[in-house]
């Protein structure tokens, strides 16, 4: 039994090692001090995501970092299960093809350009160019001016943000939703091929596009961006494997996404039912902590070890089941894009500190690096 989430690292790209220390699945107390589970290998992850007995429905899921459950927001389809989030999830799923995402690629190639432009050196690759560019392309896509872009990413940080106060969170997630519902409605009447001029065609309630956008909008920019500035990070640790990366970008995306799991404690699903998991019975009502991170270094050979040339079919970065992660094939584009430009342009990239200087946000739901230093 652990009463808290172990969150310490030892190395900047691997999970803690208490978690794979333990079994399959173990007893883990939530921050409300209920007890619940906590799963840690990949079949057993696999099993619990494509289960429809385990739900996602926000009132329902206990966190490990956070003492409340909260219903989900109209729109918030992540927090809610079949047949509501099917409703959702078939009006979006045509937002997201991957033709559509290809198309995107001259403007994500033409967005990298201009932020590596502008970089003198020293940088600092989070702010200076993997947040702007998750930022801009979620933005173009869903029809957010990125002149506003200091606004939603303040707020958007202030909800996430583990340290903040529950009254800061609810004023920013106000603040957040009253200017996406103004934006909303005068899309109605905007002209231009987004997101949200396409849902409010859809016949859509404007609170939920309103939810729907926020919630892309967190997932847009603070998923890929962690992932290109802590790719950036291990790319630079691991010289041999850089070489081979940008001679197989597209393989090499997919070993990263594996090795890093950037989305460390915000996959929980309570039983709606007794289930049997791993030789454990998860009685109704408790909640089940999917530690990503954890999954993608069991199923592996030499997991541990960053090889950008191995098969990694199967890995769980993105999730499983129906709540896979819908904007994976934008989220691939932006990452091999990003590596590829990025070391083209600057082959000497280094960092500019030392590697233990390099801040980590640990505490925060999702994983990756406060800053990254670098020069070339």
């Amino acid at each position: 039994m652990t009463d808290a989430l172990p969150i310490a690292r030892t190395c900047p790209f691997s999970p803690p090692a208490e978690l794979r220390d333990r079994p399959a699945v173990s007893r883990l107390r939530f921050a409300d001090g209920t007890l619940g589970w906590m799963v840690t290998t990949h079949a057993e992850s696999r099993q619990l995501l494509a289960d429809p007995r385990f739900s996602a429905r926000g009132e329902l899921v206990r966190s490990p970092i956070r003492p409340t459950t909260q219903p989900a927001a109209p729109g918030a389809f992540a927090f809610t299960d079949p047949p509501e989030h099917t409703r959702y999830r078939k009006l979006l799923t045509g937002q997201f093809t991957v033709r559509r995402m290809r198309l995107l690629e001259p403007r994500i190639e033409q967005i990298a350009k201009e932020l590596l432009d502008a970089m003198t050196p020293p940088a600092d690759l989070v702010h200076a160019f993997a947040l702007p560019l998750a930022s801009r392309v979620i933005c173009e896509l869903l029809g957010v001016p990125y002149s506003h872009h200091e606004f939603f990413e303040r707020h958007s940080h202030d909800m996430v943000d583990p340290t903040t106060t529950p009254e800061v969170r609810a004023a920013a997630g106000d603040s957040l939703f009253g200017y996406l519902y103004d934006l909303v409605q005068s899309r109605r009447f905007a002209e231009g091929d987004n997101l949200i001029r396409g849902l409010t065609e859809t016949g859509l309630e404007e609170v939920e596009i309103t939810g729907i956008a926020i919630m892309l909008l967190f997932a847009g920019h603070e998923t890929t961006a962690n992932m290109l500035a802590l790719g950036t990070f291990a790319l630079l640790r691991h010289p041999e494997q850089l070489a081979k990366f940008l001679g197989d970008v597209e393989n090499g995306v997919e070993e990263l996404l594996r090795y890093l799991s950037v989305v460390q404690f915000e996959v929980n699903r309570t039983a709606l039912e007794d289930v049997e998991l791993g030789g454990e019975v998860i009685k109704q009502g408790e909640t089940v902590l999917v530690s990503l991170p954890a999954a993608n270094r069991d199923r592996f050979d030499r997991p541990d070890e960053l090889d950008v040339t191995r098969p990694t079919a199967g890995h769980l970065a993105f999730g499983h089941g129906v709540h896979q992660c819908l904007g994976q094939q934008l989220a691939r584009i932006e990452m091999r894009i990003g590596f590829s430009q990025l070391f083209a342009r600057f082959p000497g990239l280094d960092l500019a500190v030392a590697p233990d200087e390099v801040p980590l946000n640990v505490e925060r739901g999702i994983y990756g690096v406060a800053s990254l230093p670098v020069t070339w």
